[in-house]
């Protein structure tokens, strides 16, 4: 005789490891602090790439207008907002990020707690309908 309990559980888990099942475990298997981290390296290293890539088509868009009458202090002065934008710019982004993955993580391991749990009380189901 099949057992409503049983299959209301087999469904459940069937839907969420067809959901995202694999990524919340993937995500899961890390320590939080190391997840959290690799992700914000991640991040700041696209972060540095997009923007060099944006600096360098600014530069080669005005590069008339800003060699027209260049001095070392109006060089100085560009090179230094460059660098202040940059710093803002990564700042927000791996704060962000770090509270972003945190949250992601913490998702991810209730996620995997529930399957887990749910995966011993379908054992344990199957225990009792053996004996």
């Amino acid at each position: 005789m099949l057992d409503k309990k049983k299959i209301k559980l087999m469904i459940k888990m069937a839907e969420y490891e067809k959901s995202g099942a694999e990524e919340d475990l993937k995500i899961s298997s890390y320590y939080k602090k190391d997840y959290v981290s690799m992700k914000v390296w991640m991040t700041a290293i696209w972060i540095t790439i997009g923007y060099g890539i944006l600096m360098a088509f600014f530069m080669l868009c005005s590069m008339e207008t800003l060699l027209d009458g260049l001095t070392i202090t109006k060089l100085l002065i560009l090179i230094a907002a460059a660098l202040i934008i940059y710093v803002i710019l990564m700042t927000f982004y791996c704060v962000y990020a770090g509270e972003y993955y945190k949250k992601k993580h913490n998702k991810a391991k209730q996620h995997a707690k529930k399957y887990y749990r749910d995966l011993s009380r379908l054992e344990k189901m199957n225990m009792k309908e053996k004996q």
